[in-house]
C-alpha cells in the first residue's frame, strides 16, 4: 500500500477516499504541526504528504523522499512549495481555492469592524474593572458607510471580501497585478491615497515581498487602517509600526505576521492593532472542505489520475 503524512491530526471520517489505498500517518493533536526534522526522517517512504502550508517542500525534502507523488496544500497559498523543483521531479503541487475564501472574507470584516469600532480595546477595558459608568463619546469609533476600501488583490478573496463591504454601504476600489478598465481599478499607488481602509489579499511573490513598505505606508491617507489576510511578508512590519507610533495610520488588523508567531514588540502594545493568530479561514465547515479536498487530491494521483486542483504540471507523470 500507498503511504501518506499527514502533518497534523485530521478526522477519520476525511479519510475514506483512502481506505484500501494507503497506509495514513498523522501528526499531533491540538493543532500542533509535525517538525520538518520529523518529515525528513519518514521521507523514504512517503508517496504523499498532507500539509497545512507550513512545510517547506524544497529540494533537500524532494531528494529524501524519491516515492514522492504529491503534496496537497491545506490552503490557497503555495509560496512553501517549490514548484519548479517540485515539477522536474514528477510531483504534483495541489492547493485549495475555495474552501477558505468565504471565511476569510468573513474575518476580514470582522477585523475592519474591530478596529472601527475599538471593540477588542473596549472588551479589555470592562474586563479590567475599568468601567464606572456609561461614557458618551469616549469610545467612539468610525462608521463603515461612506468609506472607501482599497482591496490589494481581487481574486477570489478580494471580491468575496467585496461583496461584503458593499453590504455595509463601503465604496470600493481595488488593485491587482494586472491593468483593468473597470472604473473601481486603481493602481496601487492612487488606491494607497483613496482608501479609508485597506485590505490585503494577495499572494506573496518576489513582487510582493515588502509591497507595503516604507515608502508606500507614507501614501495611505492619515488615520487609514490596514488590514492583512494575505502573508505576512508583504507588509515591512517595522515600518508598519512606525507609522502607527507615529499617528500616521489610525489603525490596523493583522492575522499574519512578517516573522510569525514573532510579532513586531510596537504592535503588541499599541491599542490601536488587533491581533490574531493566522486564523482567517479557519472555520470547522472550511477546514473540513479543504482537508477532502486534499485527500481526495492525493487518491486521485495515487491512483494514476490528475488531482482537481493542480498548481504545477510535473514532467513523466500524465494524467489518465
Amino acid at each position: 500500500m500507498y503511504q501518506v503524512l499527514i502533518t497534523n491530526e485530521v478526522p477519520s471520517e476525511l479519510l475514506e477516499p483512502l481506505t484500501d489505498l494507503a497506509t495514513v500517518i498523522q501528526g499531533p493533536s491540538g493543532g500542533d504541526l509535525m517538525s520538518r526534522a520529523e518529515v525528513l526522517r519518514l521521507a523514504p517512504t512517503l508517496d504523499a504528504i498532507i500539509n497545512q502550508a507550513e512545510l517547506r517542500v524544497d529540494r533537500e525534502l524532494l531528494e529524501a523522499a524519491p516515492r514522492l507523488q504529491i503534496v496537497a496544500n491545506v490552503a490557497l497559498g503555495t509560496d512553501n512549495l517549490d514548484l519548479p523543483a517540485m515539477a522536474e521531479r514528477g510531483v504534483w503541487a495541489t492547493n485549495v481555492q475555495d474552501a477558505f475564501v468565504d471565511s476569510t472574507a468573513d474575518c476580514t470584516l470582522g477585523l475592519i469592524l474591530g478596529v472601527a469600532r475599538r471593540l477588542v480595546e473596549a472588551d479589555s477595558y470592562v474586563r479590567a474593572g475599568l468601567w464606572k459608568s456609561f461614557q458618551p463619546g469616549v469610545w467612539d469609533g468610525t462608521t463603515l458607510a461612506g468609506k472607501t476600501l482599497g482591496i490589494v488583490g481581487y481574486g477570489r478573496i478580494g471580491q468575496a471580501v467585496a461583496r461584503r463591504a458593499r453590504a455595509f454601504g463601503m465604496n470600493i476600489v481595488w488593485c491587482r497585478s494586472s491593468a483593468s478598465v473597470d472604473p473601481e481599478y486603481r493602481v496601487l499607488e492612487y488606491l494607497l491615497q483613496e482608501s479609508d481602509f485597506i485590505s490585503l489579499h494577495l499572494p506573496l511573490t518576489a513582487g510582493t515581498r515588502h509591497l507595503l513598505n516604507a515608502e508606500r505606508l507614507a501614501l495611505m491617507k492619515k488615520g487609514a487602517v490596514l488590514i492583512n489576510m494575505a502573508r505576512g511578508k508583504v507588509i515591512d512590519e517595522k515600518a508598519l509600526a512606525a507609522a502607527l507610533g507615529e499617528g500616521r495610520l489610525g489603525g490596523a488588523g493583522l492575522d499574519v505576521f512578517e516573522f510569525e508567531p514573532e510579532i513586531h514588540p510596537d504592535l503588541l502594545r499599541s491599542g490601536k492593532v488587533i491581533l490574531t493568530p493566522h486564523l482567517g479561514g479557519g472555520t470547522r465547515e472550511a477546514r473540513r472542505a479543504a482537508r477532502l479536498l486534499c485527500v481526495r487530491n492525493v487518491a486521485a494521483v495515487l491512483k494514476g489520475e490528475k488531482p482537481s486542483t493542480p498548481v504545477n504540471l510535473p514532467k513523466d507523470r500524465p494524467s489518465k
